[in-house]
């Protein structure tokens, strides 16, 4: 991912009773292997202001085909310079990229990704 100019990249996910933080940890890192990590009781968040921080979700919906699917719901969850989008933890944890719909397409609830740029229509094709 190339000249998409400064893009900030933030991702959260709720930390449930029942799960390790330590693995939520590990199924984040898995998908976005630098970003800043910083955990809370019940949430994790990460930050990163590089955009080859998104190189593993690019490089999944260019081997899965999934272009469109993403264009979409980047586009429909965009307003001026931020977009959002979905991502299963579960799946994370196994190294997969897989995105979610809806926040309750994962069952543990889901890994959310917060893009924010000066031209985030730029940032959506680079990352497509």
């Amino acid at each position: 991912m190339t000249g998409s100019g400064s893009c900030k990249v933030q991702v959260s996910c709720q930390i449930n009773p029942s799960e390790d933080p330590s693995k939520v940890k590990t199924a984040v890192l898995n998908i976005f292997p630098d970003l800043e990590i910083s955990i809370s009781d019940e949430l994790l968040i990460g930050k990163s202001n590089d955009v080859n921080t998104l190189s593993n979700i690019s490089e999944s919906i260019h081997s899965k085909n999934t272009k469109n699917i993403y264009q979409r719901i980047l586009k429909k969850n965009s307003n001026e310079n931020s977009t959002w989008f979905y991502l299963n933890k579960q799946a994370a944890f196994v190294n997969t990229v897989s995105l979610c719909n809806e926040s309750n397409e994962s069952p543990l609830g889901p890994i959310k990704v917060v893009l924010e740029g000066n031209d985030i229509e730029n940032i959506i094709q680079s990352l497509t």
